[in-house]
């Protein structure tokens, strides 16, 4: 029998596990955001992680247009979008942009095929109202604008996706679906590969000095491979979805979460010099 590996609290993560982070990756719904909403607070975490030295990237499935904007204008060293497809990041005071290997024009014309495919079969299906903002995915709205989904409808939703070749990923708003040979993970590693363009915090990280945390089973990919991964504690909700789940998970939830993990992070640097 395979028991699944619960996550330890966060607030007792120690100061040696955590001594060489140099860096947060992040999910965005959800994990910054609170229902929709970036607070006050969790925002301000992005700027006191980013004024006590550490690098921020958020890596999410919100779309190009999307992150466009958040490569402006918030505190981060560049922008992982679209679950792995793209990095967006400023040099020079221009927005450039880093396209991962592994998506082409065939996948854009398969996914058109699958969005017929799906409307056919769920007859309530409705697109995200940011898919018009889209590059290279398509996300079904199954919490955010739309009644919730029950979990039967997500799940075969998902299925047939899968069974359509498709990489399909549920996160705290949407299933999102993609041809093409990447996800979160290989996005960021293919931006570090590529000599972390954007990085402004030193010289350009290894992947063990980053830390990431999430709250859905899109982010996954990303819990297995880092070695300081964090839930908010949200993401309890889907725990029996997950097979890799993070190390360590929040006592709050989704921003209040976000600021919690960021607030000792800095205190523990703070400690340490």
């Amino acid at each position: 029998m395979n028991i699944m590996k619960k996550p330890l609290k966060w607030q007792d993560a120690s100061i040696g596990e955590l001594r060489g982070i140099r860096g947060v990756c992040l999910d965005i719904d959800e994990t910054l955001s609170t229902r929709g909403k970036l607070t006050a607070d969790a925002y301000a975490s992005l700027w006191e992680l980013k004024n006590a030295g550490f690098g921020v990237v958020p890596v999410t499935g919100r779309p190009a247009g999307w992150c466009d904007h958040f490569a402006r204008f918030w505190p981060v060293d560049a922008v992982v979008g679209e679950n792995g497809a793209f990095v967006f990041y400023m040099q020079g005071g221009i927005r450039r942009r880093l396209d991962t290997p592994g998506c082409g024009a065939d996948d854009k014309r398969r996914l058109e095929q699958l969005s017929a495919v799906i409307a056919e079969r769920f007859g309530q299906v409705s697109w995200a109202s940011d898919q018009k903002y889209r590059e290279f995915d398509l996300a079904v709205d199954v919490y955010e604008d739309v009644k919730p989904w029950p979990r039967a409808d997500v799940d075969a939703l998902l299925e047939l996706c899968v069974n359509a070749g498709a990489h399909a990923k549920l996160s705290s708003v949407h299933v999102n679906v993609w041809f093409g040979d990447y996800n979160k993970r290989k996005g960021l590693d293919h931006w570090l590969a590529s000599g972390a363009p954007g990085w402004g915090a030193g010289k350009a990280p290894a992947p063990d000095e980053l830390l990431f945390i999430g709250d859905s089973p899109n982010d996954e990919p990303m819990f297995e491979s880092f070695k300081a991964s964090v839930g908010v504690a949200n993401l309890s909700d889907y725990l029996d979805r997950l097979q890799h789940p993070p190390r360590w998970i929040t006592t709050s939830e989704s921003g209040a979460g976000f600021a919690e993990m960021a607030r000792k992070l800095v205190a523990l640097k703070n400690k340490s010099m």
